[in-house]
Parts: structure tokens; C-alpha cells; sequence
């Protein structure tokens, strides 16, 4: 498991780590690296381009990520979680998506839906779910976008009616990351008034009545995690089922985001990382005109530029990961500008490296092409990066 001491036997006695607990040391905090880098290696990489081709969805994998404490990084481990930080889950996505990115990040929209589980929620929530989502026995889906309502989040139309005891849920989410494969979707809903108000979050388990799934969609990238639409045909969820109180639940998905950012740019980081050391690599090896492409100055320069990207990225995102573990007021602007930067220098260097590698780039065994493809969508989700620009703009001009 991922705790402080790592690597530790399953019945080693750890220290409930809280919000005032203090940081890993180095060497606590390399080990546990250490950990995650081998499992991304053995059981990611190993699989990734299997997974692309035959759009397979990896649960026997997941189940052991679940089992090295991947399910729940920064959720409290009184239930199961690994209580770790926010600083330390982004270097851990960072790794996981050096073995696959579409894996990686799936895994930490799996952990945004934890964390708001574990945040938000009743005590009794919580030990519904928490023990097997942490464990990823169980997986977790997050729905907040609808074919008509993307970046505009406020915008759902969703609706949940009140029934006595009961809502009624009935609308269509677009988008899903793990749609059909989760037994856990947290879903804003319109209960109220129009606007950021009204919308309230929802716990809707995957057996419940008039829950329905879209046919699988025909991706770009990210062909290793299932999308789908999540359809609601007049479901009822008991009012026990709400998530964090009536008319709060745009404030929770905003605030789940935050840290998806981070995450997402993270894993962005990973996959640019991975592509950015094959071109090292293959430019050594790869002969043209007499010598080594190693000893253009062209590509020299190329890969100074990737390299410089990816470090000024690594740095933003270290930056937003401690201001929203301190509570900093303007952490959801650094998380912004983290997930603006990072993933569009994620795509740009990996579409580099690329080029670097000529016509076997463009080849599915050579792994590099596929890095593209999954990246390019870090730029679209958990807000586009257009969004990003709009959060930055205001909060300065808010100042």
C-alpha cells in the first residue's frame, strides 16, 4: 500500500495521515515512486498497445492498481484510502501515464470520484462505498457534461423532481469515462432553479432502475477506458443519495475539478515524458547522411525545446498541487493555468518526438503515435483549455 514508510507488508501498523500530518520524507516519498514506477512498467506498458488496438478495458489491472493503494491517493485511509497529498498524487499520475496514459487517467478520474465521495459525503456513503472503490473492486464514474451542455456545466438540463423520500432523475450525460463499467455515478442534476444553483450531486449505483448506457464511442485515443452516454429514464435515487446537500453540487463538481486538473496534467506530463525519452533515444540510433540525427543542431535545438517545455510544465503543476493542498485563495487559478500549460506542452512534445522518429513514428508498434492520440484529448476534458484562459482572465481581472 501507498503509506508513509512504503514499501510495508499489508499488516504494518500506519499512522492515520491528516490534513496537519507532516509530509513524506524523500525517502518515504522516492519508495513509494519507486512502487508506482514498476507497476506502470510491468502491468501498464507491457499491455498498453494491446489495450489501444482491442480497446480493451483492464480491470484485472486496475483491481492490482487497487491493491498498491492507487484507488484512493488522497482519500483519508480510515476507509481505505492512501491519505497522501495532492503534490504527491500528481508525481504518481505523472508515473502511471509513463506506462499508459489512457490508463493513468482513467485512474485519476476514478480517484476525483473518490475523493468527493469521501469529501462530501454522509459517514454512511462513505463506508457504502469507499472500501470498494478504494480497493478498485469497484470503479467510479463522474457525469457532469450533456450532449447540449459542455463547458457552459451550468447549463445541464438534467432534471431531479422530488417524490417524497425520492428524486427522479431523467437526462442524458455525455462523455462518461467508464460508463457501463462502474457501480458508482455521481450525477449533477438540476433539482432547482436555473443556473449554478439549482444542480445538486447525486450517488446513482449501476443497478438502478432506468439506468442505461450509449453504445461504446469510436475514440481518437484513450481506446484502453470505455465512453459512453449515461441515460437516466426517470431514475429514483432516495434522498439519503444525495451528495453533499441540495443545490451544492455544481460547488462540488467545480471543486472535484480543481484537483482533476492538476491530475490530468499531470498524466499529461508522464505520456510527453515517455515519447520525449524514445526520441532521445531513437536519434542516437537512427543514422542519416553519414552520422547519428543526434548531431543535427536541428534536432538538438528540437529537443532542448521539448525538454524546457516539459520542466517549466512539471513546474506549474508542482506549483498547483501544494497551493490547493494549503487551501491557497487563487489555487483553482494555478490549477488552471497547470492544466492549460502542461497539456498543451504535453501534446506539442510528444507530436515533436514524432517527428523525430520520421515514418516509424507514424507506426502503431512504435508506441509514439498512440501517446499522441491520447494526449490530444487532455486538452478538451476536465474543462478545454479555452475554459482554462476564461478562469485565469477573470480571477486576475478579479484582483
Amino acid at each position: 500500500m501507498l503509506h508513509k514508510g512504503v514499501p510495508i507488508d499489508e499488516g504494518a501498523m500506519v499512522s492515520t495521515i491528516t490534513p496537519t500530518a507532516p509530509a513524506l520524507t524523500a525517502d518515504e516519498r522516492a519508495a513509494i515512486l519507486d512502487a508506482v514506477r514498476e507497476f506502470a512498467r510491468a502491468e501498464l506498458e507491457a499491455h498498453a498497445l494491446e489495450w489501444d488496438a482491442q480497446s480493451i478495458f483492464p480491470r484485472d489491472t486496475l483491481r492490482l492498481a487497487g491493491e498498491l493503494g492507487l484507488g484512493g491517493v488522497y482519500v483519508r485511509e480510515d476507509i481505505g484510502g492512501s491519505a497522501l497529498s495532492r503534490s504527491d498524487a500528481a508525481a504518481i499520475f505523472e508515473e502511471l501515464a509513463q506506462g499508459d496514459p489512457a490508463i493513468a487517467a482513467y485512474i485519476s478520474i476514478h480517484n476525483m470520484v473518490v475523493w468527493m465521495i469521501d469529501t462530501y459525503g454522509t459517514d454512511a456513503q462513505r463506508h457504502e462505498w469507499l472500501p470498494r472503490l478504494t480497493a478498485m473492486t469497484d470503479f467510479g464514474s463522474y457525469c457532469l457534461t450533456e450532449p447540449g451542455a459542455g463547458s457552459d456545466a451550468a447549463a445541464i438540463a438534467t432534471s431531479a423532481i422530488r417524490d417524497g423520500a425520492e428524486y427522479v432523475l431523467t437526462g442524458v450525460k455525455q462523455f462518461i469515462s467508464g460508463a457501463g463499467e462502474a457501480s458508482v455515478y455521481i450525477v449533477m442534476a438540476r433539482s432547482g432553479e436555473p443556473g449554478a444553483r439549482g444542480i445538486t450531486a447525486f450517488l446513482v449505483p449501476a443497478e438502478a432502475e432506468g439506468l442505461s448506457f450509449g453504445a461504446p464511442e469510436h475514440k481518437m485515443g484513450w481506446n484502453a477506458q470505455p465512453t459512453r452516454q449515461v441515460i437516466l429514464d426517470e431514475v429514483r435515487v432516495p434522498v439519503a443519495g444525495v451528495l453533499g446537500g441540495e443545490g451544492h453540487g455544481f460547488k462540488i463538481a467545480m471543486s472535484a475539478l480543481d484537483g482533476g486538473r492538476i491530475n490530468i496534467a499531470a498524466c499529461s506530463l508522464g505520456g510527453a515524458q515517455w515519447a520525449l525519452d524514445r526520441a532521445l533515444r531513437y536519434v542516437h540510433e537512427r543514422f542519416t547522411f553519414g552520422e547519428p540525427l543526434a548531431e543535427k543542431q536541428a534536432v538538438q535545438f528540437a529537443l532542448a525545446d521539448m525538454a524546457t517545455e516539459l520542466r517549466a510544465a512539471r513546474a506549474l503543476v508542482r506549483d498547483a498541487a501544494a497551493a490547493l493542498d494549503a487551501n491557497a485563495p487563487d489555487a483553482s487559478m494555478q490549477c488552471a493555468m497547470a492544466k492549460r500549460f502542461a497539456t498543451d506542452a504535453g501534446f506539442a512534445v510528444a507530436n515533436q518526438a514524432l517527428q523525430l522518429h520520421g515514418g516509424y513514428g507514424y507506426l502503431h508498434e512504435y508506441g509514439i503515435e498512440k501517446v499522441v492520440r491520447d494526449l490530444r484529448v487532455h486538452q478538451i476534458l476536465e474543462g478545454t483549455n479555452e475554459i482554462m484562459r476564461v478562469i485565469i482572465g477573470r480571477q486576475l481581472l478579479a484582483q
